[in-house]
């Protein structure tokens, strides 16, 4: 199905690109569920929301899925990303959500799920702790538990670990030669969404649509966030999808996701292994029919 592509305005000279999806015909399977135990038939929506120098299209098979089950579903490019406006502030979490809220009430949606992906999910995260009644449920995937600051206490030991390589110049086909190479279980789909993260200028190189000065300055939104805290003001059904990706990262998730149950005792973990960080773009069907069953 073909998305609806449309910008909406979430503050003054700032509009986000988002891609929504309508289900035709009747509710899916959560729908049919929820009329039999006499609830109400329509299927919640779902926001999807990247992560960090990522773009909206990576949730597309996800979103496909979705709305076969039935589900309305939305994905957004966050300011400074893909399609996006890029302003020269805003890169806070307290911003960013409220650029979600905006587009949330722009579609005309109540109580939506809101899903986020690695920093996306701590940014769901954070914002389902702020604005505990606009939310039907929250998902991290592989991400939302991050707590940056247990790893690297000083700002200036994380933004050396985790800044962004030097990927402007680079040919695009050489990119996305990496990206299958690094990636061979992904669809063709699933890497043309990875591809664009990138602009490819008129010479056939690439360069990140969100530039380094704001990545960094989005990795500090992320390193300031103590998710523990606000897991423990959730007040809606919460859900952490973790990937097993074999390393040391693997093994600090489940001490992060431990630390989350302790502050939240009904948060439902799920783990999928092996599975790669974007496991949303690995197993897109698998992790809908999940959302589905969960909310």
């Amino acid at each position: 199905m073909t998305p609806r592509v449309s910008r909406i305005r979430v503050a003054p000279g700032v509009a986000l690109h988002v891609r929504t999806w309508q289900p035709p015909g009747p509710p899916g399977p959560c729908g049919a569920r929820r009329a039999a135990a006499g609830a109400e038939a329509t299927s919640p929506p779902f926001l999807l929301v990247h992560g960090l120098a990522s773009n909206c299209r990576t949730w597309d098979g996800v979103a496909a899925r979705l709305v076969d089950l039935g589900h309305p579903v939305a994905a957004l490019d966050l300011r400074g990303h893909g399609q996006s406006d890029k302003p020269d502030d805003g890169y806070d979490f307290a911003t960013m959500g409220d650029d979600l809220l905006a587009v949330i009430d722009d579609l005309g949606w109540e109580r939506p799920v809101v899903a986020g992906q690695s920093m996306g999910g701590n940014l769901v995260v954070a914002l389902s702790a702020r604005a505990t009644t606009r939310f039907a449920g929250v998902v991290g995937v592989d991400g939302g538990a991050f707590d940056l600051r247990r790893r690297w206490p000083r700002w200036d030991e994380c933004a050396e670990a985790l800044a962004p390589p030097h990927l402007e110049g680079t040919p695009a086909d050489v990119m996305e030669q990496h990206l299958r190479a690094a990636h061979p279980d992904w669809s063709n789909d699933g890497v043309a969404a990875s591809m664009a993260n990138f602009e490819t200028r008129p010479d056939g190189t690439i360069r990140p649509w969100l530039t380094r000065e704001r990545h960094m300055r989005v990795l500090r939104a992320l390193w300031e966030h103590r998710p523990v805290r606000d897991f423990a003001r959730i007040a809606v059904p919460a859900t952490l999808v973790l990937a097993d990706t074999g390393d040391e990262w693997a093994a600090n998730k489940g001490a992060e996701a431990a630390r989350a149950v302790a502050a939240l005792p009904r948060l439902d973990v799920r783990w999928f292994s092996p599975a790669d960080h974007d496991v949303h773009v690995q197993h897109p069907d698998e992790l809908a029919e999940l959302f589905d069953q969960r909310f």
